[in-house]
């Protein structure tokens, strides 16, 4: 597990902090879109940080109800922070078994992502190809305060996918297989979710 470091203030966010949102962002769309806040206002309890191959840096921010306001940069302090998306729960399963896990990996090969009677959503990642490709395996450090010291690192695969939403939105779909959890489990999240502009939130 990674030592202490100072944790990244992206935008202004990290834990201890509210996020305030501008609900125009989704409610713009409509009945067209599934994703939907009740609170636009969100407590940062806990703070994740994973690191691409290519030098990237993932910040996630989590409030209490896994909402996950996320952001990229390619300096590791995130003063460079871009491609800001909120995301909400959708589903979650416990895995009953190696299978079921596999199973939900398989799936994410594909170029499309359909789920009880929800619309399909194609691949965002290795756009243009339709061809089988496999989904990222990624290790993340997630915080709870300011210690610099990580709580839990959590393995997962994922793939992300997005659907036009009229007249030039988008919605995002993040499918995740999560290993390493409190109990050692293995949980299937789907996460629903949109792009932000620096315009539409701040802390």
């Amino acid at each position: 597990m990674a030592g202490a470091y100072t944790l990244p203030v992206v935008e202004g966010v990290t834990i201890g902090r509210t996020v305030s949102l501008d609900p125009r962002a989704w409610q713009r769309y409509g009945e067209e879109t599934y994703f939907a806040l009740d609170s636009y206002e969100l407590p940062v309890t806990a703070q994740g940080l994973i690191r691409l191959d290519d030098g990237t840096s993932v910040h996630r921010f989590y409030t209490d109800e896994e909402i996950m306001f996320q952001a990229m940069s390619r300096s590791p302090d995130g003063r460079d922070a871009h491609d800001f998306t909120l995301f909400q729960p959708w589903s979650s399963t416990q895995a009953a078994d190696s299978y079921q896990s596999q199973a939900f990996i398989g799936r994410m090969h594909r170029a499309w992502w359909q789920d009880g009677g929800m619309p399909a959503y194609r691949r965002f990642w290795f756009e243009g190809n339709d061809l089988d490709q496999p989904p990222l395996r990624l290790i993340e450090d997630v915080f709870e305060d300011h210690s610099g010291r990580p709580v839990r690192q959590v393995s997962q695969v994922c793939m992300l996918y997005s659907r036009p939403l009229p007249p030039d939105g988008a919605e995002l779909l993040l499918a995740l297989d999560i290993q390493g959890g409190t109990q050692g489990y293995s949980s299937q999240e789907i996460m629903i979710g949109v792009p932000l502009t620096p315009a539409q939130f701040n802390a």
